[in-house]
C-alpha cells in the first residue's frame, strides 16, 4: 500500500470521524451499547453501498464530474434539483455543526488559561483559520490531514488503553431499544463520507481497485473506532443524572460539556488533555473534508473551474451561510447532526441507488466497474434509505 493510498484512506476516515464521533454516545446512551452497536454496523453497511455506488456512477462520466452532473445524467432535470438541494442541505448542516462545536471547544480550551471570547469570535477564527486550507485545493488538505490524522489515531488508541481499565461493564448492559430511533440520523451522519469520493476519483486517476480499497478501509476503521469509543464513554459517563449523557446531549455546548465531564469522572490530567487534543482533531479533520467537498461541489454545479475569481467565489460560498448559521445559533451541535441524517441518508444512499438503477438498467451505461449484487442489493438500499428518511421526517412532523 502505496502513502497516497494511506492518504486517501486518511480522508475518508478522517472525513467521518469528525463531530459524529463526539455525538455518537451522547445520541445513543438511552439505547445502549449492545444495541447501538448492532445498528452502527447496520449504518455502516448502508453507507458503504452508497459509497461503492457512487464510485461506480461517477466513473461512467469524465473526471471532475460530481454528484449533479451524475443526477443529471441519469435521473434528469428533478434528479439534479433534488441532488442540488440534498447536497447543499447536508454539507451547509454539517459544517454548521463542526464549527459550532470547534467554537465551543476554542472557547473553554481559551477559558482554561483565562483568555475569555465571545462564541460568534470562535466562530470566525475557526472558520478562517481552517478554511484557508480548504482554500488551496486537495494536495493541501491531505498533507494536513495525513498529519493531523496520525495524531488523532494516536490520541484515540491512548484515550482506550487509559479508559478501558475504568469501564463499568453494568452501564455497558444498559439501554432500550425503543431508544434507537432518536439516535439513527446520528448514526446515519456518522458515516457520511461518500462526499468526498468523485475527489478522490480524480486524485486518484480512476484508479478502480486502489478507490475500492480506499473506500472500503476508509470507512471499516471509523466503523471500529465508534464502536470502542461508546464503549469507553458509555461505561464511563452514566446515563442519568446531572452528569449524564442524557443531560449533555440537552446542552447548548455539548462538546466541551463531555470533555469537562470525562475529565471531572476520571480526574487524570492525562487523559483531559488527551480528551481536549482528541477533541479539536476530530472537529478539524471533519471540517476539512467536508469543506473540500462542498467547494468542489459548487465548482462543478457553477461552473467555477473556468472563472478567474472561481476559488474566491467558491471560498465565499463553502463558509459564509454555515458561518452565518452558527453566528446566529452557536448552540446548533446536535440539531444540525440530526438535520445532516436526513440529507445524508438522501444523498449518499438513496440517490445513489437510484442514479444506479437509471443508469444500469435504462440507459446502459457501463464501465468496467460494478458494484455486485445488482437490482437486490439496489432494492434494499432504496427501501432501508427511505424508511430512514420516512422515520426522520415523522419525527419532525411531530
Amino acid at each position: 500500500m502505496n502513502t497516497k493510498q494511506i492518504g486517501g484512506i486518511l480522508m475518508i476516515t478522517g472525513n467521518a470521524i469528525g463531530g459524529g464521533m463526539l455525538a455518537l454516545p451522547l445520541a445513543t446512551a438511552q439505547a445502549g451499547f449492545i444495541n447501538s452497536t448492532l445498528f452502527l454496523i447496520a449504518c455502516w453497511a448502508l453507507m458503504l453501498a452508497g459509497g461503492l455506488l457512487i464510485l461506480e456512477v461517477n466513473l461512467w462520466f469524465p473526471a471532475n464530474s460530481h454528484l449533479v452532473s451524475m443526477a443529471r445524467a441519469t435521473l434528469g432535470k428533478t434528479g439534479e434539483i433534488i441532488t442540488w438541494l440534498c447536497y447543499l442541505l447536508l454539507l451547509y448542516s454539517l459544517l454548521a455543526a463542526y464549527i459550532a462545536g470547534g467554537s465551543d471547544f476554542l472557547q473553554g480550551l481559551l477559558q482554561k488559561v483565562n483568555l475569555h471570547f465571545s462564541l460568534k469570535s470562535m466562530a470566525i477564527l475557526f472558520v478562517f483559520g481552517l478554511g484557508a486550507i480548504v482554500y488551496k485545493g486537495i494536495r493541501s488538505v491531505d498533507t494536513f490531514n495525513r498529519a493531523l490524522m496520525g495524531g488523532k489515531l494516536l490520541i484515540y488508541l491512548l484515550l482506550i488503553l487509559l479508559i478501558f481499565p475504568f469501564l463499568s461493564h453494568s452501564q455497558l448492559n444498559q439501554g432500550q431499544l425503543h431508544y434507537i430511533p432518536k439516535s439513527l440520523m446520528i448514526m446515519v451522519t456518522s458515516f457520511g463520507f461518500a462526499a468526498i469520493i468523485p475527489s478522490l476519483r480524480t486524485y486518484f486517476h480512476s484508479d478502480v481497485r486502489q478507490l475500492r480499497r480506499v473506500i472500503i478501509l476508509g470507512s471499516l476503521i471509523p466503523l471500529v473506532c465508534y464502536i470502542l469509543w461508546n464503549a469507553a464513554i458509555m461505561g464511563i459517563i452514566p446515563i442519568d443524572g446531572n452528569l449524564g449523557l442524557a443531560h449533555i446531549a440537552q446542552a447548548n455546548q455539548p462538546t466541551s460539556e463531555l470533555t469537562n465531564t470525562l475529565s471531572n469522572l476520571l480526574n487524570k490530567k492525562i487523559i483531559t488533555g488527551l480528551a481536549w487534543g482528541f477533541t479539536s482533531i476530530c472537529l478539524a479533520t471533519s471540517f476539512l473534508g467536508v469543506g473540500l467537498s462542498l467547494a468542489d461541489f459548487l465548482k462543478d454545479g457553477f461552473g467555477l473551474n473556468e472563472i478567474k475569481q472561481g476559488n474566491n467565489i467558491t471560498a465565499i460560498l463553502t463558509f459564509l451561510p454555515p458561518l452565518i448559521i452558527v453566528l446566529f445559533f452557536p448552540g446548533a451541535f446536535m440539531s444540525a447532526l440530526n438535520y445532516a441524517g436526513i440529507w445524508c441518508a438522501s444523498l449518499l444512499a438513496l440517490l445513489p441507488a437510484l442514479m444506479a438503477w437509471s443508469g444500469r438498467y435504462y440507459q446502459q451505461m457501463t464501465f468496467s466497474y460494478r458494484v455486485m449484487g445488482g437490482k437486490g442489493l439496489l432494492g434494499l438500499v432504496i427501501i432501508a434509505a427511505s424508511i430512514i428518511i420516512a422515520h426522520a421526517f415523522f419525527g419532525l412532523i411531530k
